[in-house]
């Protein structure tokens, strides 16, 4: 059997294995090691199994993430979140549709300092949604808000999904990191926009929210600083060159530690939780990124890229018209799929098939997180929707789907005009550093 089909045969029973549940990194490992028993031999593939695997767990790169998790742990446990809906609804509470304005603005800012979708999701859920029902908020127009929001915890940085397209492609993730700033606000805004004119047409959806005195107003600003501080060390010593991604991460950790600590809101038994939680997610990435890196040898010795890279190279339309292809594909795919076993998927294969064509790969990036993050609110995966069922599991999930699709629009008008504009993605990054 020619290597190319056993490549095809291979991503076509990962495609199965993934829809049947089996763990990501797993999955991806066990069909990487019996597409390169048979394309190559079994003793190539067994000592290529153990030295992929070593040399993900002692990668020095790949130490970034524990540190960022870390960090988005620490501040959740700390009580972060809810002091940045605070100073939110301070701003944000008295309009209508303002409680849900004032949890995007919360949900943006807690994404500076969280790298995770649905841990930003679920953080915010828990302290958004009661406010919003008790000021009588559509319900699934409230929970579809957090849903949406909650993508900006991986376009926003730190983001985990940035780290492991970096080092997918060995792209500065200093760069990428930054690369999210701008498309992140500009996410953040039109969400806030979107909540605007959807309670213009429809007053019903979000009421208005209580008065607040000046007291509340300035007290609710130290949710603020405390945002501001961990994400201009972080951000602001990646940008100046000052920090490498892992020791920005464990800047901002110790950060984190230290504004729970002096507000003595980071007890032994949260401090605790947040190293456990730390612990499950960091060995999760883990594994996914070393059965990745088998899955992606199996990949190149079945010349499946080379083979996608000239068929699509061939076919008679512009760059951008396959550029819109890839989109397509991803958000598809992204229906089905989890966007971390989408990314590990795809990546190996279209990567060497975008930079032949002459785009950026820090822009590239920027659309994979766009493209992936219209899929944790689309059917029937949308994990950050399942995510606030779990917060709210009154709400039926068709009407938290159906609160996300005004998101959805907003998702993908951003998506176009990064795609129209590429300076949105790389101005910002073109200044850094590091």
């Amino acid at each position: 059997m020619e290597p190319i089909t056993i490549g095809l045969i291979g991503i076509a029973v990962l495609i199965v294995i993934f829809l049947l549940g089996l763990p990501v990194g797993f999955a991806m490992a066990l069909v990487g090691f019996v597409g390169f028993c048979l394309v190559v031999t079994p003793s190539a593939a067994l000592s290529l199994l153990p030295r992929e695997f070593f040399e993900t767990f002692s990668s020095y790169s790949l130490s970034v993430i524990p540190m960022f998790v870390f960090m988005g742990s620490i501040a959740f446990v700390s009580g972060m979140s809810g002091r940045l809906f605070n100073a939110a609804y301070i701003l944000f509470g008295r309009m209508r549709g303002g409680l849900a304005m004032a949890s995007i603005a919360a949900t943006a800012g807690f994404s500076a300092i969280c790298g995770s979708t649905s841990a930003t999701a679920a953080a915010m859920g828990k302290v958004a949604i009661p406010e919003m029902n008790r000021y009588g908020y559509n319900r699934g127009f409230a929970a579809g808000c957090i849903a949406a929001a909650g993508g900006l915890g991986i376009l926003i940085p730190p983001s985990t999904i940035f780290i492991i397209y970096g080092i997918l492609v060995q792209e500065s993730i200093g760069k990428l990191f930054i690369s999210g700033v701008v498309p992140g606000i500009l996410l953040a805004l039109v969400f806030i926009g979107t909540v605007f004119i959807m309670c213009r047409i429809n007053p019903n959806l979000g009421p208005a929210g209580g008065e607040t005195t000046w007291r509340q107003k300035i007290m609710g600003l130290t949710g603020v600083i405390e945002m501001l501080i961990i994400f201009g060390l972080v951000l602001g010593g990646l940008f100046a060159g000052i920090f490498s991604p892992t020791q920005a991460g464990a800047a901002g950790a110790t950060a984190a530690i230290i504004i729970g600590l002096v507000r003595r809101q980071l007890p032994f038994s949260a401090f605790w939780a947040a190293i456990k939680d730390t612990l499950q997610i960091t060995a999760m990435i883990m594994i996914v990124v070393g059965g990745a890196m088998v899955f992606g040898k199996f990949m190149a010795v079945s010349q499946i890229p080379m083979f996608i890279s000239n068929f699509i190279g061939e076919l008679p339309i512009s760059p951008m018209g396959v550029m819109g292809l890839i989109i397509l594909m991803y958000i598809l795919a992204g229906c089905f799929m989890d966007s971390l076993a989408l990314i590990m998927l795809t990546i190996p294969i279209l990567f060497p098939l975008v930079t032949k064509m002459g785009f950026d790969p820090i822009w590239f990036g920027v659309i994979i997180v766009m493209v992936t993050n219209i899929g944790v609110i689309t059917p029937p995966v949308g994990i950050n929707v399942f995510v606030i069922k779990g917060v709210v599991p009154d709400v039926p999930i068709a009407s938290i789907f159906k609160g996300t699709l005004p998101f959805l629009a907003g998702m993908i008008l951003v998506t176009a005009l990064i795609l129209i504009f590429p300076q949105i993605a790389t101005w910002l990054p073109s200044f850094a550093s590091y």
